[in-house]
């Protein structure tokens, strides 16, 4: 029989922020096929985990665990519990990260001169500081075991800039509303992340890659979806599953000449 070269079977798997829409997605489709997945995310509450994942919060390949990826003994911590019971991981995904929702309040969604500088560090040590250390500390016990697949979570607003036009509606009825430069500024920050590690580690066998997505639906209002559809050449929002294949994709052996990437799927969104 051909070897499934997409297999996950029995890989050690940590996403970062895994109760969240986009981390319930990758959990699953890896429990789905057979890998062990360690959730890190600052929050541990077994009653969460049960409304997240359901009748699969009690699955044996599952581990949650309380981790402050902007605090390095935190990591280590979580690491040694994922080490003592499946050994050392073969796959990281970097998927925490803050973002401002429309709904914030509005100094966090106010013009460029005037935003804050707490929020700044505030995205800037979850979304680069923590990827930095996940790396360092489990990407360092990858190398240090000669194998390991590490796939960083960019944006679409990490290669081009916020189209301000869409939220042009929110400052017609009276809100001055623009899309904050920190996140931008803090996904754009991990695509070279990703290249150095890549040659850094390549050595070792530990690959980094980097998916950069598009905008994905989560019952957003009319106008937003709208003007959003609009701006992109499929003409709508991703489903929260459609990024599960290129995760499997860059965990499994059928990338394993690659390296040092950024994956694209953004529904054409930088394509013009």
């Amino acid at each position: 029989m051909t070897q499934d070269i997409f297999s996950v079977q029995n890989r050690v798997v940590i996403v970062t922020g895994g109760l969240g829409q986009l981390g319930r997605q990758f959990t699953l489709a890896l429990l789905d096929r057979g890998a062990k997945v360690a959730i890190f995310d600052v929050r541990s509450d077994k009653k969460i985990l049960k409304e997240r994942y359901g009748q699969r919060h009690a699955d044996s390949n599952l581990m949650l665990l309380e981790v402050d990826i902007t605090k390095r003994e935190s990591i280590e911590e979580a690491l040694k519990q994922v080490e003592e019971k499946w050994g050392t991981p073969q796959g990281l995904i970097n998927n925490a990260g803050l973002d401002s929702p429309p709904n914030a309040p509005v100094g966090e969604n106010g013009p460029f001169e005037t935003y804050p500088e707490k929020s700044w560090d505030k995205v800037m040590e979850v979304n680069v500081k923590g990827v930095f250390l996940c790396c360092q500390v489990v990407g360092g016990a990858m190398a240090k075991a000669g194998k390991g697949s590490v796939i960083n979570i960019c944006s679409t607003y990490g290669l081009v800039s916020p189209d301000q036009h869409i939220y042009e509606y929110r400052r017609k009825g009276g809100e001055p509303f623009y899309k904050p430069v920190a996140y931008s500024a803090s996904k754009s920050a991990l695509t070279n992340l990703t290249r150095y590690l890549a040659t850094y580690w390549a050595a070792q066998n530990v690959r980094v890659n980097t998916l950069t997505f598009g905008g994905v639906f989560n019952n957003q209002d009319k106008q937003f979806l709208e003007n959003y559809c609009a701006r992109t050449p499929l003409g709508r929002m991703a489903r929260e599953d459609e990024y599960n294949g290129a995760v499997i994709f860059l965990i499994s052996d059928a990338s394993s000449y690659m390296t040092g990437a950024n994956m694209v799927l953004d529904g054409g969104w930088t394509a013009w």
